[in-house]
């Protein structure tokens, strides 16, 4: 059985080059422009799935089906399988046919949504999304390593951020229409129409998707751009990918470094993202719908700063992160402060979520990978995402798990009060750290494949 998945999901194999040089420019330059839109694309049916549940959480909770320690646990569910997951299978994503790996992990993992809305209880539901983290998992590796493959080093930052603003643009899709669903319906009805709705992404993923430049008669991409020779390629070909992932990733200082940053941002990123609905209802006085509007608005901002993050660090910093990572870093800390602490003024919580939105998009599109990326040879570009990926992700289930256990419910009156305790310094001291640590690898290079 895992003899035929291996055979089903590993690259093909190289073919015969096509010798006309018109035909390889002008195939190669209609693929990886495809193949970029099924990226982008793509991923942000990922993040319709995987938002929708903060858009759930508060019907949930009114219906007494689960407690908020219930709810955090099942969220911190979900990020373990979701960061052991992204470390597995990005590590994998560096041999497989992505075309089929990215569209298999959604079309699984839309199915799983369809199925929470038709349990009502919190062990299936717990069970139901922790399967779906470890499929949402095939996501960001597959989507990396197809980008490495069809771009060059120079466009690496600019295009990472244009394919993270996917992240941004799946949860603005969630926050709008699964909040809708759920008003206009019921909880259930949200899981459901998630899940349809990103199954039509399955589809989308699947034809558009191509593998490797060299199963297509085309060049590696390295030569292509003129940044190796094929003898450089041939040669690499001859190296093992398990001892290069192993000396250049995992034992890399630099990345474990980054990882913990990551760590320290998704901490942060997450407790605005999966509990802001609950806070902004319950601690500023929005119905649901206003307070999915401001989450909202939050990730349009996070568009305009995944996309400018990565042309401002190559165009102005000379394709380095680490000068334009502590400005954003020092803003996102404020704005989660300002956001947690500053009293109830729908423009000042809009203010506070513009630069939280904008300044997030950057943190997680250099912390959550480019960085790592940029310090990693190019053939292992996906075990790299792995280790920002499992690190970042336990920095979400853990932030998942101390929220539900710092927050608490009182009846006042026949009415629920909810009441966050510490969990805000928590956030606040969260975005903090991963600034700090992020300076400690202010000088580190580039590794030469």
């Amino acid at each position: 059985m895992l003899s035929l998945l291996w055979q089903f999901f590993k690259t093909g194999p190289d073919i015969a080059q096509i010798a006309d040089s018109e035909v390889v420019k002008r195939k190669f330059n209609s693929v990886r422009w495809r193949v970029f839109a099924s990226i982008t694309i793509g991923y942000a049916f990922y993040y319709i799935i995987r938002q929708s549940y903060s858009v759930i959480k508060k019907p949930l909770l009114a219906s007494g089906i689960v407690t908020p320690t219930e709810i955090g646990i099942i969220g911190s569910i979900f990020f373990v399988t979701y960061g052991l997951g992204k470390f597995t299978n990005s590590f994998l994503a560096d041999r497989m046919n992505n075309k089929r790996f990215f569209s298999f992990g959604l079309f699984i993992s839309s199915l799983t949504m369809v199925g929470m809305g038709l349990v009502n209880s919190f062990v299936p539901l717990a069970v139901l999304w922790g399967l779906n983290g470890w499929f949402q998992s095939y996501g960001a590796g597959p989507s990396i390593v197809a980008l490495n493959q069809w771009f060059s080093n120079k466009q690496r930052g600019t295009l990472y951020g244009v394919w993270f603003t996917s992240h941004n643009l799946g949860s603005s899709f969630a926050y709008f229409a699964i909040a809708a669903i759920v008003s206009a319906y019921n909880w259930s009805m949200g899981f459901v129409a998630a899940g349809i709705i990103s199954l039509i992404g399955t589809i989308f993923i699947y034809f558009g998707m191509s593998d490797r430049p060299e199963t297509m008669g085309l060049p590696n991409g390295a030569v292509y751009y003129g940044e190796k020779t094929q003898e450089q390629v041939d040669a690499e070909k001859k190296k093992s990918v398990s001892s290069q992932q192993w000396n250049a990733v995992v034992k890399n200082p630099a990345v474990w470094i980054l990882g913990l940053s990551s760590l320290c941002v998704y901490i942060a990123r997450y407790a605005v993202e999966s509990w802001g609905v609950i806070y902004l209802t319950t601690e500023k006085g929005y119905d649901i719908m206003g307070a999915a509007g401001v989450m909202a608005y939050m990730q349009v901002a996070g568009i305009f700063g995944a996309l400018l993050c990565g042309l401002i660090s190559d165009k102005f910093f000379n394709h380095k992160r680490n000068k334009p990572a502590l400005l954003y870093g020092i803003l996102y800390s404020l704005s989660i402060a300002g956001f947690v602490w500053a009293p109830h003024s729908f423009t000042v919580d809009m203010l506070c979520m513009t630069f939280y939105g904008f300044t997030m998009g950057a943190l997680v599109c250099y912390m959550g990978g480019l960085m790592a990326v940029d310090i990693v040879p190019k053939r292992v570009t996906g075990a790299a995402m792995g280790m920002i990926g499992l690190l970042s992700y336990a920095g979400a289930a853990i932030q998942e798990f101390v929220t539900g256990k710092l927050m608490t419910i009182t009846v006042v009156g026949g009415e629920k009060v909810y009441d966050f305790g510490y969990a805000t310094e928590f956030w606040v001291g969260a975005a903090i750290a991963s600034t700090l640590l992020a300076l400690l690898v202010w000088n580190a290079k580039p590794q030469e494949d």
